[in-house]
């Protein structure tokens, strides 16, 4: 059975943003206003029906309106449907028996300003409000997390310092989401708000430690801020990651990798670079 929705005004995460994968799901849903999710990768809003508003990732394969989100609706109904019932003309696809929650739209419509990323990321899913949706500037901006991250996160962009937020990195059989990725020319270096709830048990610093390992098998520098650092001593932490990424090169541009400028982190002035 159907579940029904209605607008919902919170500020409590209340859409999803998904992936496109390919034209003919544009096509689809401007025809019928439905999409799909395979029940076990289905986020958790989907499975628990607080989701109010999807909206839709474009990949590569939308060439030139690829790396944005153009798109989005309010969500009218959830039901759960086999494969072969959802696309009849696919019965003999090797999912068809496969589960998948069915997501009707009221609407579709386009955000009058496209939200892009500017580092053209791949990605599945994003939880978020409707509100971040449609203020979000870049992929980055659409992202809600801890106090702390959105604190840290408004501080990196006032000081101009671009870092793509929750990317996913894996490491062989590893796979982190990383809170803040900062791309340097000479260097990657990874930024953690380790807040209390997470953080502060014997256990958590251990996994804190062998993940911070791992990772810098890999290339990566790793910065860890506690609360405490956050709150109270914030600019030393910005500091901090001016003086590493300085360090590391100087940071490089998102859109043009082949530029790279370094920070103002007090013992350098701001300079630009194009190789």
């Amino acid at each position: 059975m159907a579940t029904r929705f209605h607008q919902n005004n919170n500020e409590e995460k209340d859409t999803l943003i998904a992936l496109l994968k390919y034209r003919r799901d544009l096509d689809l849903l401007f025809r019928e206003k439905w999409y799909r999710i395979p029940v076990k990768y289905a986020p958790k809003m989907v499975r628990e029906g607080t989701i109010r508003y999807l909206a839709f990732y474009q990949p590569a394969t939308f060439k030139e309106e690829a790396f944005k989100i153009c798109w989005y609706g309010p969500v009218q109904s959830i039901s759960k449907l086999k494969r072969r019932d959802l696309l009849p003309d696919e019965s003999s696809h090797p999912n068809a028996d496969t589960l998948y929650y069915r997501i009707e739209l009221a609407e579709l419509s386009k955000l009058a300003n496209p939200i892009i990323s500017r580092r053209k990321r791949r990605m599945l899913f994003i939880t978020t409000t409707f509100q971040k949706l449609k203020s979000a500037r870049e992929l980055n901006d659409v992202f809600l997390e801890s106090p702390l991250e959105e604190r840290f996160w408004e501080r990196l962009k006032q000081e101009r310092i671009d870092a793509e937020r929750q990317l996913l990195a894996q490491i062989k059989q590893h796979i982190f989401y990383l809170d803040f990725a900062i791309f340097s020319m000479n260097g990657k270096i990874n930024v953690e708000c380790d807040g209390d709830t997470y953080h502060t048990s014997k256990a958590d610093v251990k996994r804190d430690k062998k993940r911070s390992n791992i990772l810098q098998t890999d290339g990566w520098a790793v910065l860890r801020y506690t609360t405490d650092q956050i709150n109270h001593n914030l600019e030393y932490c910005i500091q901090q990651v001016k003086e590493t990424v300085n360090q590391y090169g100087g940071l490089q541009d998102a859109i043009d990798p082949s530029k790279h400028r370094y920070l103002d982190d007090g013992n350098n002035q701001l300079r630009l670079f194009t190789e």
